[in-house]
């Protein structure tokens, strides 16, 4: 994480800053991605993150699930980088600020191929990855890529069992009805220590598996519509979650706001801190060469 103290708040830790990168979007293409990871790590941020998706759709009947209105609120047709490349761009140009993905759609990958292509992020940059995941939402890109749909749920927590394995560097075999790894693996690099897997996710489905597996919670909330009481709950569920299966309530959450939203966050972030928010992720005008310090200042005012 980045050497500039984060924020204080009322909480016992101080919530970590983090942004997105133009890796998708109008900016992606008239903007340099390096530039704005070194920018970011410059401005005092404590991590970078880029988005994901393989392709996009013209026409989508799919409903996005963080718009009240189900619609996408991006141009299909505006450039989108890969994900993990972008990742890797991002660590070679910065030092200390933690570099992640929000979040990555897993079922879409073959697992042995991402968990190696994680790990040799994270030894590269030194340790510095963090892993949002989540099961995906367009169908229509599942069907793109020939990727059964139903039943994406399993082959997310399937997909994390055998990339947590590979990460170990010597898996044990595996066999089911996706995928046979077979005995005598071995999976190099491994992570410098463990790689956080943050399970992104408003829904009651996502809630459970962020407490069943998960190392953490990457949830999103819209500009103007930030609701610390929403969070709690939604925490007390993952609580629940993780004590039925047995293992520790998973701490971290980082919430992602998109949007012109740092000043909003600067004011709410208190209470934000107290429901358990560790971290949050913002949108700054990477056109404008003094955004990222202002959103800054803003969010530690």
């Amino acid at each position: 994480m980045g050497s500039v103290p984060a924020l204080p708040t009322s909480g016992p830790e101080p919530v970590r800053l983090g942004v997105k990168l133009p890796s998708s979007g109008p900016a992606a293409g008239r903007f340099s991605l390096t530039a704005a990871a070194a920018a970011a790590e410059s401005a005092g941020f404590d991590s970078v993150w880029v988005s994901d998706h393989i392709v996009m759709l013209r026409d989508l009947h799919s409903r996005y699930p963080f718009s009240a209105e189900g619609g996408i609120p991006w141009d299909p047709a505006a450039p989108w980088f890969d994900a993990l490349v972008a990742m890797a761009a991002a660590a070679a140009v910065t030092e200390k600020v933690e570099v992640g993905v929000a979040v990555l759609v897993v079922p879409l990958r073959h697992p042995i191929v991402l968990a190696k292509q994680l790990a040799s992020i994270d030894a590269l940059s030194g340790g510095r990855v963090a892993v949002g995941v989540g099961a995906g939402w367009m169908e229509e890109e599942f069907a793109a890529l020939q990727v059964p749909f139903h039943d994406r749920g399993a082959r997310l927590d399937e997909w994390l069992s055998l990339m947590r394995a590979c990460w170990t560097g010597s898996p044990r075999p595996f066999s089911s009805g996706r995928y046979r790894l077979p005995d005598g693996v071995f999976c190099h690099p491994v992570p410098v220590g463990t790689l956080p897997v943050l399970v992104g996710g408003m829904s009651a489905p996502a809630l459970r598996r962020v407490g069943r597996i998960g190392d953490g919670w990457l949830a999103q909330q819209e500009p103007g519509a930030l609701d610390p009481d929403a969070l709690a709950r939604a925490r007390a569920a993952i609580s629940a979650a993780a004590s039925a299966a047995g293992r520790p309530v998973p701490r971290r959450t980082v919430l992602r706001v998109p949007g012109n939203a740092a000043e909003e966050l600067g004011l709410r972030l208190p209470a934000l801190a107290a429901a358990g928010v560790s971290d949050v992720v913002v949108d700054v005008d990477w056109l404008d060469p003094s955004g990222p310090g202002r959103a800054v200042q803003l969010l530690r005012r």
